[in-house]
């Protein structure tokens, strides 16, 4: 009896891992908003690494984050790395910044788990004053990561994240000029 018990259990692992061979080498998580404010305003809100993080959730959910910034705050080369027991431990480093539409950001997880992922901010105008921004984030899914997929949403998880920057984002540049 606990041998056949034991059979089933390992051929549902077996079923259960080689599901997870099936699944997508690469995922995507993509959110958009539009925000009553020109593209120019916001760029500037995004290709500044130090405004970027007066909207950043991620620097919301940790107070207690430490942060550094490199040299340059602005445009390609403008680097932030940071340590926080809530967001773990990484960096970004804004690659490309094409003025007032894209800017494309090289992201690097260390904590909790190590992961290489590409983000990039699109700004396109929409309607008289408004700018549809759209906040995605692309990367690799090695076959741990596509197991732990089965279990956590990533869209789910990270969507809501991007939804809740976009939505500060919103806010930092709909506030009126003091």
């Amino acid at each position: 009896m606990i041998k056949t018990i034991a059979l089933v259990l390992l051929a549902a692992l077996a079923l259960l891992l080689a599901f997870a061979a099936t699944r997508p080498d690469t995922f995507r998580v993509e959110r958009s908003r539009v925000i009553a404010a020109p593209p120019e305003r916001l760029y500037g809100l995004i290709h500044d690494l130090r405004q970027f993080n007066t909207w950043n959730p991620y620097e919301r959910k940790d107070p207690a984050i430490q942060g550094e910034y490199s040299a340059t705050t602005t445009g390609p080369g403008a680097r932030y790395a940071w340590r926080g027991d809530k967001v773990g431990v990484g960096s970004m480093e804004i690659v490309e910044a094409t003025a007032p539409r894209r800017v494309g950001m090289k992201l690097d997880f260390v904590k909790p788990f190590e992961a290489h992922n590409q983000v990039e901010f699109t700004l396109q105008p929409e309607g008289t004053g408004a700018t549809r921004v759209t906040w995605a984030m692309q990367g690799p899914v090695p076959y741990l990561a596509k197991i732990a997929h089965l279990v956590f949403n990533m869209d789910r998880m990270v969507g809501q994240d991007f939804e809740d920057g976009l939505a500060n984002l919103q806010a930092v540049a709909q506030k009126p000029a003091t």
